[in-house]
């Protein structure tokens, strides 16, 4: 009874393709079985170089050799290029091992078909199949190969740098060759005194920066929402307007003119502070001053958006939510807690775990205002208000430091994807949803 599934699966195994011509799946087998040859005859070539080239990284750097007397140079093994090239030939590896597996599945599946008497479908009969009742199945895969090639392969490509000695002035290829030193990186980096300050300092107040940031725009969002929203306000959509520009205008240009107003020298703050008989204050140049300064001007730039995802929850609010309220006798001060806060956030929970994680990695907010700096003499390659991604970016852009950059970059992936996914799965609209499906 279970004859036909079976050779269908052994001949799958065979070659690809193989089991669903013998189910008679004429078109589709040929497409695999060419699918098959192709794979094989680009991995025969090539798969041999790439498992060379990522376990050694190469074996010969750039050096001279004298021809006729004369020193010439010659090029060596290039230890990231080989890298990169290996990667990618591995994950290909990867999707065409995927590919095999369903061609397998698929013929043990049609071998099942066909024995309890149902006739297979043939290549029109698949394609209508697949747009009718697979085409978003499908039609995600253009997607996923993008995932695939511009966000997992980078990542992956990320943490074998971490495990490398990729870094200024001794391992920079092509001139020197790159080598594996397994967690070495890591341990500089949470042990060695001249790297941990600086790591340990910056990832607190990297939370910090976070925390705050989160808090402070999506609190004076809402209470700006709540004052617009308010019975009695006039020309709301005025207000409305004024209130989004700071938004409308790009963040680059904001970012720079508030650097420019701040500036301790010659910023229009300072000078008509003098004017009231007050002090020039070091907004950018003094630790706590510059950690004060981008806050407060990541406020400017946050609390628009803040306040026009909560003006929208606000009309959502059933009206008679409210008058049942009044009428047990609730303050207004109870409605807010018990009706229009929760309905709040139960729509912007996850709005709020998502611009949590991108302050975590506000790159702009800090880089076009202060540059990470003033300088913090013990820190290397690091300022008072850097944050961990613009640590990397100095240690990638401006140290070379490759593999020191990699490994903070793991632990910005880590920090963020375990706070976003567990809080995610924590809120009531995450829950209610699960339960719906």
């Amino acid at each position: 009874m279970r004859q036909q599934r079976t050779i269908a699966s052994v001949l799958s195994i065979v070659g690809m393709g193989l089991g669903q011509i013998y189910n008679r799946q004429y078109i589709k087998g040929i497409l695999f079985l060419i699918v098959d040859i192709l794979g094989l005859t680009y991995f025969i070539s090539s798969l041999g170089n790439a498992i060379w080239g990522i376990t050694t990284l190469g074996d010969r750097a750039n050096h001279l050799v004298k021809v006729n007397g004369v020193s010439k140079m010659v090029a060596g093994d290039h230890s990231i290029i080989i890298m990169i090239q290996s990667l990618i030939i591995l994950l290909a590896l990867v999707a065409f091992v995927i590919a095999y597996i369903f061609n397998i599945k698929d013929a043990y599946q049609t071998g099942k078909l066909r024995e309890s008497g149902v006739k297979a479908n043939n290549f029109s009969q698949s394609v209508r199949y697949i747009l009718d009742y697979k085409f978003a199945q499908t039609l995600l895969l253009i997607p996923a190969i993008g995932i695939l090639c511009f966000t997992i392969m980078p990542i992956v490509f990320m943490i074998m740098l971490s495990f490398t000695n990729y870094a200024a002035p001794d391992h920079i290829p092509p001139g020197k060759l790159v080598d594996w030193v397994g967690f070495e990186t890591f341990r500089n980096l949470v042990t060695l005194k001249s790297w941990s300050h600086t790591f340990y300092g910056v990832l607190t107040w990297t939370i910090v920066w976070a925390i705050l940031s989160t808090v402070t725009t999506y609190f004076g969002g809402m209470l700006v929402a709540l004052l617009i929203n308010q019975k009695g306000i006039k020309f709301k959509g005025l207000w409305r307007t004024l209130l989004i520009v700071p938004y409308a205008i790009p963040q680059l240009i904001s970012l720079l003119v508030m650097r420019n107003l701040f500036n301790g020298q010659f910023g229009p703050i300072n000078q008509y502070l003098g004017y009231f008989g007050l002090g020039s204050l070091p907004w950018l140049t003094d630790p706590t001053w510059a950690r004060v300064t981008v806050i407060v001007v990541n406020m400017w730039v946050g609390i628009p958006v803040s306040m026009l995802l909560i003006l929208g929850v606000l009309t959502t609010i059933p009206r008679d939510m409210y008058e049942a309220a009044e009428v047990d006798g609730a303050t207004a001060y109870q409605k807010f807690r018990i009706v229009t806060l929760p309905m709040i956030l139960f729509t912007t929970a996850p709005t709020l775990i998502m611009q949590f994680a991108g302050n975590i990695n506000n790159f702009n907010a800090i880089f076009l205002l202060t540059g990470g700096s003033p300088v913090v003499g013990d820190y290397q390659y690091a300022g008072a208000t850097d944050l961990l991604v613009t640590w990397l970016y100095k240690l990638t852009l401006d140290q070379n430091k490759n593999n020191m950059a990699s490994a903070v970059g793991i632990i910005i992936f880590i920090i963020v994807a375990t706070f976003s996914i567990y809080n995610y799965r924590r809120t009531k609209s995450f829950k209610e949803e699960d339960m719906i499906q």
